[in-house]
């Protein structure tokens, strides 16, 4: 440390030499003027308190170069120490004398506090401004302000008591300033409370209305299926009976026209189905029927579903069950209901080639995996063929109809049996459904419900809206 100039306390003017001196050394090492009243309002308070209760002392302003440069006033007095240190250091001690105050707010005015005290030694404390950044300042300059201030007189007491109720008078004016602008940022607040609570309030208002829409919207999907199940079924039995000949022979022509009719029944029926799967999950009305069978029972009847769409086909269906027997613990019928879905998109969208399923054992979970040969999804659809209602316009797609609810559907199933659906896909090369669910149902609620469809992969074209097959139906309960 480098010495820059001292003063000794033996009159009380001397605690107004030394506020002095510590705002003109902090003055010509580059300190603005509030830095420089903090500074000297730190000394002389910690002068003040060395020659009130110690009767004497030296003040030494001192510049430490060892690191980041810093003012440093030394204050040392041979008095009978400080007993209460540590309580006036927590900020606990209460004198009548008002002793620690001083302390305290010296400490609060310094970037370094450093303080010794004993009853044989006396007192020392050691307070710390750092320089600012932008003085470039070495040893040499540090004594050239020594020498400068050694030849630089006191000012007049009066003066100083002049300075200070100025600064008091400017400390005043920035208080009155930033009360102000605290008044001004209150009202401002208020002023924005007031819009947050009409926001929120006129949100409380749309999701009321949405939630009834949602309602009314569960409502109609359920009472018009149910409405038009009856019809359909009269449909379908009655082409049944005609195919059957029950009433006499069929020309080519008329049976061509009664297969139509079926086609067009069957499509129907599925939407009514898919309409009331969804309306029933929406409603959180469907709940999962558990029971326990196996990958292998689960396949042989997939298996024995789609072997007559395959008949005639270049596409090869084939089911690989693994080579451990999987006993699974969930909903059979949903289960078969989302892997009939990937199944029937991949024989609608597959011309050429092959279709595996296959199920996998992945820890508590088991993936099932419906991979094809088709079209692929391009990367912008994969998250469309996901929505309600939506298709992806292709060659494959305008020749064969579908609803569009398919897909929507499963994946809602997937969450309800606590998994999810995953796609993977490349155009031209073909696309990998995976439906991943625990093996074991768990109660199938709370955290067991929150699956996501998850669409990963270099997608492509084309399968959007792939979950209703042409012949092949839901098997869903009627809705309740």
């Amino acid at each position: 440390m480098i010495p820059v100039v001292t003063v000794t306390l033996i009159q009380e003017q001397d605690v107004v030499n030394a506020r002095q001196r510590a705002r003109q050394v902090a003055h010509a090492l580059g300190f603005d003027i509030q830095d420089q009243t903090r500074f000297a309002t730190a000394v002389s308070e910690l002068a003040r308190n060395a020659y009130e209760y110690a009767h004497g002392g030296i003040v030494e302003f001192l510049v430490d170069l060892t690191a980041t440069p810093c003012l440093i006033a030394r204050v040392t007095d041979h008095g009978p120490g400080i007993k209460n240190l540590s309580a006036v250091l927590a900020g606990t001690y209460v004198s009548p004398t008002g002793m620690g105050v001083g302390i305290m707010g010296a400490r609060r005015l310094s970037d370094h506090f450093a303080v010794h005290s004993s009853v044989d030694e006396g007192t020392q404390i050691e307070i710390g401004k750092l320089v600012p950044r932008r003085w470039d300042i070495d040893e040499t300059e540090v004594r050239r302000i020594a020498q400068s201030l050694s030849r630089q007189p006191n000012d007049n007491p009066y003066n100083e008591i002049q300075r200070q109720n100025q600064e008091l008078v400017l400390a005043l004016e920035e208080g009155r300033q930033r009360q102000s602008e605290a008044d001004r940022l209150n009202a401002e607040l208020a002023e924005t409370n007031r819009g947050v609570l009409a926001l929120y309030a006129e949100l409380d208002d749309r999701a009321a209305d949405l939630k009834r829409v949602s309602e009314a919207k569960t409502s109609f999907l359920s009472e018009m299926s149910h409405e038009l199940r009856t019809p359909l079924a009269s449909i379908m039995s009655l082409t049944w009976l005609l195919l059957d000949r029950a009433d006499g022979d069929l020309t080519t022509e008329q049976e061509k026209q009664v297969l139509m009719i079926r086609r067009a029944g069957q499509s129907l029926s599925d939407l009514v189905n898919d309409l009331l799967d969804l309306a029933k999950i929406e409603a959180g009305a469907m709940t999962p029927r558990i029971s326990d069978f196996t990958v292998v029972e689960l396949f042989a009847a997939l298996r024995g579903m789609f072997r007559p769409l395959m008949l005639g086909s270049s596409v090869s269906l084939i089911f690989d069950e693994g080579p451990e027997t999987i006993i699974m613990h969930s909903d059979e019928g949903r289960v078969s209901q989302i892997l009939r879905n990937f199944v029937s998109n991949a024989i609608k969208f597959t011309e050429r080639g092959e279709i595996v399923v296959r199920a996998v054992r992945d820890g508590t979970f088991v993936r099932f995996e419906v991979r094809d040969t088709g079209l692929g999804i391009a990367e912008e659809d994969r998250a469309r063929i996901f929505r309600e209602f939506e298709q992806v316009d292709n060659s494959v797609q305008r020749r064969v109809r579908g609803t569009g609810l398919g897909l929507p559907v499963s994946s809602k199933l997937a969450r309800l049996l606590g998994g999810a659906i995953d796609l993977q896909s490349t155009p031209g090369v073909g696309s990998t459904f995976s439906l991943r669910i625990p093996i074991q149902a768990r109660g199938l609620d709370g955290a067991e419900r929150r699956g996501a469809t998850n669409v990963s992969g270099t997608s492509a074209n084309g399968a959007v809206m792939m979950g209703d097959a042409p012949e092949v139906g839901n098997t869903v309960e009627d809705f309740a």
